[in-house]
Formats: structure tokens, sequence, C-alpha cells
């Protein structure tokens, strides 16, 4: 579980990631970010009701992220914070799709600590 700490939960700090933040796109999710002045980076989640009527869905979405940031929060970079917005595709995927997907976005807009 992704902790308290790690969390974006403030609708002002969301509204500055959505305002500022640069970002990138796949089919199934975006992803904003924006330098924050803290030791450690923050996430939020959007799953919104376009993506599915069904809450149980969109908790399964927003739970599989959760763990896939939970096990890569140590590997990105420090002082971000993070927007996750998420698009009717994403529910077809599975948790290691999704995995896969959001490492290649991280790779390529340079945002691990351990680039090769």
């Amino acid at each position: 579980m992704l902790s308290r700490e790690y969390r974006l939960t403030k609708n002002n700090d969301f509204g500055k990631v959505a305002k500022f933040g640069k970002q990138a796109w796949t089919q199934y999710f975006g992803l904003k970010w924006l330098k924050n002045d803290l030791r450690n980076s923050r996430f939020g989640i959007i799953v919104s009701l376009k993506v599915d009527k069904k809450a149980v869905v969109r908790n399964r979405i927003k739970r599989r992220i959760r763990a896939i940031l939970d096990i890569r929060k140590k590997d990105i970079k420090s002082g971000f914070d993070f927007m996750i917005l998420t698009r009717p595709e994403i529910k077809n995927l599975d948790y290691w799709q999704i995995d896969d997907i959001f490492n290649n976005i991280l790779h390529k807009e340079n945002l691990f600590t351990n680039e090769k």
C-alpha cells in the first residue's frame, strides 16, 4: 500500500500539477509531473466515471496503479509530484501491462534515478 507521505491529497496540489506540470500520454493513461520542494515524490491517481461507471472497476485500476507505484517509488526521481490520469482503454489491461507501459513512460521522460 502506498503510504500517505507518497500521495497527493489536496486539491491545490492536483491543480498545480495539472496547470504547470509537464506531461506524457499513452493510449491508456497520461502522466503529469511537477517539481516540488520535498524529499520524496508524491503521486495522485485519477480514474473518472468516463473510464467505467462501476466503482469496482475504477477501484481495481487504482489498486493496481498504487501497487506499481509502491514497488517502483524507490527507483523514481525524488522531489516531484506526479498525477496519473487514466483513459477508458486501461480497464482492458492487466497488472503487468500497466507496469510495462508505466516503466516505458518513466524511461522515455528520464524520471528514473538510475538511468542506463
